[in-house]
């Protein structure tokens, strides 16, 4: 519940600080007087938008503070604002966002201000108040982590698309070369190799004819190089036999002869393993021709930059390769969370169903209750046809006062006097499952009067049994009903400007301000009579 409201520097309002009971609180006053100004400040706590007619004095700040205690304690809302109109946020003195308080706050209080009525037609006020009284508040948290979950996949896949689309432009020819240069197995060293082997191939008869030639001079017959040595092998030999000392010679005469022979054995094979194939030629030939053609196309010299080239292209297109895989896999991602999001969806709108038959009965018992006996009310989810945040159904809150008349969509066809009695059976049906420490009634129960009056005053009475309410009204029916009265009335301020006051009222006070809402500006003997009798009859 509300236990202190602190208010400096807003508007009308000089400097007023109020402690209230629990409750029914009444509040009256002259029009004009500053009964919604006091609503006014405190909706600023939820956030409310402010305006630079929010400051009485330009150079001071406007300060709204309320005490609020409950089953876990105390709790202090405080907003300040500053002369420049920037706002800070406090909750129990501590700074917190905007976001954080207004939250905070929409638990601790709910005000139905004189334009809620509106709410009425309102998809998100009427979805809430089905989905409020079959407590779908965790189910609604995990529909809404899919719905995210679908929403945040599907626009990384549209980025991901563009991604591709942009990289399949700029790799479409990168591509082409890739597939070339992949084909051709390029290989380092290969362009020296095939090189040689040409070379060596166009060469083969006269390296063959060459190489048998040397073998000639160095093994042959008569005349070899071979030959000569073994002969200059045994003339060493025989002056060593004569000489000391030539020994050696002839080793080493007889090492070269063996040299030679060896050699020319190493020739010999090597003359018999040339190959002359036409065949071999032509395939180094077409090779060749290959890495030339694709040096020249990419103007670089060697196979070893055309290899940096290829794999250079081959991280471009695994990249679009990559992009595509990543595509995959975020797709299969909102199937699976859409098809979460449909199961879940489907169990919100099965237990909106079956809450919308059992509103729709509360809601017509306390409607007509109201003073409107034939009233047909009809409340339901249909298929939306799409997911929403809040779920796939549209709720359809349908109205006639005469059971003659089709049902037409109740914002479209209730008067105004129809819309605050219904207004406040919807606000009682929530309170009671809510569970609302306090809530503020701006004058719910506009366009009413005589019995229909008395009765919402009994229906508000009612509630304030089992909750804080603080109910702004015109009415002498409602005024009568409350545990505390308050009025609001206009006086003299410190700075001699006219500003807002509040005071509790007792019980001859409170005749005498329900005698004038009776009679109006002059108040009669028997308004006042008429006055003590709704106050004695309350209960």
């Amino acid at each position: 519940m509300l236990e202190r409201l602190t208010i400096q520097n807003y508007a009308l309002i000089e400097n007023l600080d109020i402690e209230f009971p629990d409750g029914l609180v009444i509040i009256t006053g002259e029009t004009g007087a500053g009964k919604s100004i006091l609503l006014g400040a405190v909706s600023l706590l939820s956030g409310g938008k402010v305006e630079p007619s929010v400051l009485r004095d330009d150079k001071k700040n406007c300060v709204v503070e309320a005490v609020f205690s409950s089953e876990c304690g105390q709790t202090i809302l405080r907003r300040v604002i500053s002369p420049s109109l920037r706002s800070r946020f406090f909750i129990d003195d501590e700074p917190v966002p905007a976001a954080r308080m207004g939250e905070l706050a929409l638990q601790l209080l709910d005000i139905h201000a004189q334009n809620s009525n509106l709410l009425l037609g309102n998809r998100n006020f009427q979805l809430g108040m089905i989905d409020g009284y079959c407590s779908n508040s965790d189910l609604l948290s995990l529909y809404k982590a899919e719905h995210e979950a679908v929403n945040e996949a599907e626009s990384e896949l549209e980025d991901i698309i563009r991604e591709i689309s942009k990289a399949e432009s700029e790799a479409s020819s990168k591509s082409e070369d890739f597939r070339k240069l992949e084909e051709a197995s390029l290989k380092e060293g290969e362009l020296e190799e095939l090189e040689q082997e040409q070379k060596q191939l166009e060469n083969a008869q006269l390296l063959k004819e060459t190489a048998l030639n040397a073998v000639s001079l160095l093994d042959g017959d008569e005349g070899s190089a071979a030959h000569d040595l073994r002969e200059a092998s045994r003339c060493a030999e025989k002056i060593s036999s004569i000489v000391p000392g030539f020994d050696s010679l002839a080793s080493r005469l007889e090492s070269c002869r063996i040299e030679c022979r060896d050699i020319a054995s190493d020739l010999q094979r090597y003359s018999e393993n040339i190959s002359s194939s036409p065949q071999r030629l032509r395939q180094i030939e077409e090779r060749l021709d290959l890495l030339y053609s694709l040096m020249r196309r990419f103007s670089l010299r060697d196979i070893s930059s055309l290899i940096s080239l290829r794999d250079e292209l081959k991280t471009s297109v695994a990249g679009v390769e990559g992009l595509v895989e990543r595509k995959g896999k975020i797709e299969k991602s909102i199937a699976e969370h859409k098809n979460k999001r449909g199961e879940i969806a489907s169990e919100l709108s099965r237990k909106r169903a079956e809450a919308c038959k059992k509103i729709q009965k509360v809601l017509i018992s306390s409607i007509r209750n109201l003073e409107m006996p034939q009233a047909q009310l009809s409340v339901e989810v249909v298929a939306s046809g799409d997911f929403t945040p809040d779920g796939a159904d549209n709720p359809q809150l349908m109205f006639s006062a005469n059971p003659r008349e089709k049902m037409v969509e109740l914002h479209k066809v209730a008067s105004g006097g129809e819309q605050s009695r219904i207004m406040l059976c919807i606000k009682s049906l929530m309170a009671s499952y809510m569970k609302m420490p306090t809530m503020f009634f701006d004058e719910i129960d506009v366009g009413v009067s005589g019995s229909v009056a008395h009765k919402m005053g009994e229906q508000i009475m009612k509630m304030g049994k089992n909750m804080q309410v603080i109910a702004i009204t015109h009415l002498p029916q409602v005024a009568s009903k409350g545990n505390a009265h308050l009025l609001v009335f206009k006086g003299m301020g410190a700075d001699g400007r006219n500003t807002v006051h509040l005071k509790f009222l007792d019980h001859e006070q409170r005749i005498m301000e329900i005698a004038r809402l009776l009679s109006g500006e002059k108040t009669t003997a028997q308004a006042i009579e008429n006055a003590k009798v709704l106050l004695d009859t309350k209960n």
